[in-house]
């Protein structure tokens, strides 16, 4: 009987190591070549943040901004990047897509070289709605997904579209012609209510339902949405002006409301 030492177990043990170690670099090769093949590029679109928080949909309303605003989403490829920009475009359908048509515009989105991710909006228009009741009654709802082009495929499941929620209603604030004292009417500063007056207020002072507080000794509390009244005398009024003489100086027709009054501050 041949004896075997213990020094060419080792010797085996040790190739079949080697072996096993070159066959998984192989194979690693094999499936890095195959995730990070540029040619054929998923592209991940959601709303939520660029943490990768995913929101189903979002709102938009109409009556928050007097002409254009808009809703924030996030992209990001699957794979590497490459050393050139990459254009993609989104496409908008959804049951009241053809009415909203009008009011919505995208871009040429572009994906800079290098890049793996960007943040991106799609945009509404108040003053281009076809019909200036759309969504006051009822809310719309509009959805967008990728345009599949040689630059990139649809993305994951839960990230090839999003929808936004469509609204266009506002109610006039119940302090804006009166208030208790330390509060404040805020006709007092901003004169008569009109809808219009309202949006163009919210779109220069990005601000909705604020309060002002006679005895405030913050210009502007964010949690509470409580300004001073210095703040809103020696500010507010002044930005609402400005804005309004910068409209009136780039429009044929100065800003009037929706009965048929030139809105004042």
């Amino acid at each position: 009987m041949r004896i075997l030492h213990t020094s060419y177990f080792l010797h085996l043990t040790s190739y079949i190591a080697i072996a096993i170690a070159t066959a998984m670099m192989i194979a690693c090769s094999h499936e890095e070549v195959s995730t990070y093949d540029t040619s054929v590029t998923g592209l991940d679109i959601w709303l939520g943040n660029s943490s990768g928080a995913v929101y189903e949909s979002t709102s938009y309303n109409y009556s928050y901004a007097f002409e254009e605003g808009g809703v924030t989403f996030y992209a990001q490829i699957s794979g590497m990047p490459v050393d050139h920009d990459r254009t993609f475009h989104l496409e908008l359908f959804g049951e009241d897509a053809e009415i909203a048509r009008s009011s919505v515009r995208l871009e040429d989105y572009i994906l800079p070289a290098g890049a793996v991710s960007g943040t991106y909006k799609v945009y509404f228009n108040t003053q281009k709605l076809s019909d200036p009741t759309l969504f006051t009654q009822t809310d719309g709802h509009v959805s967008f997904c990728l345009v599949p082009s040689d630059d990139f495929m649809i993305g994951t499941e839960n990230h090839q579209q999003f929808t936004v929620v469509l609204k266009n209603y506002l109610a006039k604030p119940d302090n804006w012609d009166t208030a208790n004292f330390p509060h404040m009417a805020l006709s007092k500063f901003f004169g008569t209510y009109s809808r219009v007056k309202y949006q163009f207020m919210i779109e220069h002072l990005h601000i909705v339902d604020f309060d002002v507080n006679y005895n405030a000794r913050t210009s502007y509390d964010e949690e509470t949405n409580v300004v001073s009244y210095s703040y809103v005398t020696s500010y507010l009024v002044q930005v609402m002006q400005q804005a309004l003489k910068e409209y009136n100086s780039t429009h044929e027709t100065p800003l009037t409301d929706e009965f048929g009054n030139p809105v004042e501050f």
